[in-house]
């Protein structure tokens, strides 16, 4: 049984995320397993690093799948970009070993959010960034986010209504790059709970804001309540931006 990994890229903004659903097959999943399973005559299950969203981007999402096809790997790749819609492309296919699983191998993953910050819209950016009008204050919200790196419950910054497994995770870094009125909010971690990400950006808005104080951040950490935090901001300007293996 041969083992392929595929790196992906989509536009997430027409679908319902990346997971398969039952009664719908707008998902990235869902497309990439119906166009691979044509391919190979026979139905394949994709399994991808982990769930993105309804509305959420990749740049470099990552799953792999098995099967005993004899095509090489350029033609899979060539096929699979062939019939994929415009708004996914695999942009790399690897052969490797069968051990691969691109959930529980996965280290790390770094995510951008990306903010328009002036009181003017970006018509180019407009689908892939949220669009800010009033001016943050980002030397607090690089305070705050400093306050989050390291290992911590997040369960204060998730939308999780039941908790079954642990909700403590490691951000290892937390960067804002500022390209002109674009704002980039990089975030790197071991893994992210339910609309955690989203939610700090929520609150560290309202840092940018003055509406909280840098320190709330840690309040947050301490008392574990989701109602503590800020609001979870659209979808449409996060994206997973890499997924790093050992």
């Amino acid at each position: 049984m041969r083992n392929f990994k595929l790196i992906i890229a989509y536009d997430g903004s027409r679908y319902q995320g990346w997971q398969r659903l039952n009664d719908s097959d707008l998902t990235i999943q869902g497309k990439l397993e119906k166009v691979i399973s044509e391919m190979i005559g026979s139905p394949i299950e994709i399994i991808g690093s982990g769930r993105t969203d309804a509305g959420v981007h990749a740049r470099g999402q990552v799953a792999n799948f098995h099967t005993n096809s004899s095509l090489t790997t350029h033609e899979i790749h060539r096929y699979i970009n062939q019939y994929l819609p415009q708004d996914i492309v695999v942009t790399e296919v690897v052969e490797v070993s069968h051990r691969f699983h691109s959930r529980y191998n996965a280290k790390s993953k770094k995510y951008v959010y990306a903010i328009w910050n002036h009181w003017i819209q970006s018509p180019f950016d407009r689908k892939y960034s949220y669009y800010f009008p009033t001016e943050l204050d980002i030397d607090a919200m690089k305070s705050a986010s400093r306050k989050l790196i390291g290992t911590h419950d997040f369960i204060g910054f998730s939308s999780l209504k039941k908790v079954k497994k642990s909700t403590v995770r490691t951000i290892y870094e937390i960067s804002i790059e500022k390209k002109g009125h674009l704002l980039n909010f990089n975030i790197l971690g071991n893994g992210f709970l339910y609309n955690m990400i989203r939610i700090i950006m929520g609150s560290l808005i309202d840092i940018g804001l003055h509406k909280r104080d840098v320190s709330h951040i840690e309040e947050i950490l301490a008392n574990k309540n989701r109602e503590d935090a800020g609001m979870t901001i659209p979808p449409h300007g996060l994206f997973l931006e890499e997924v790093h293996y050992q």
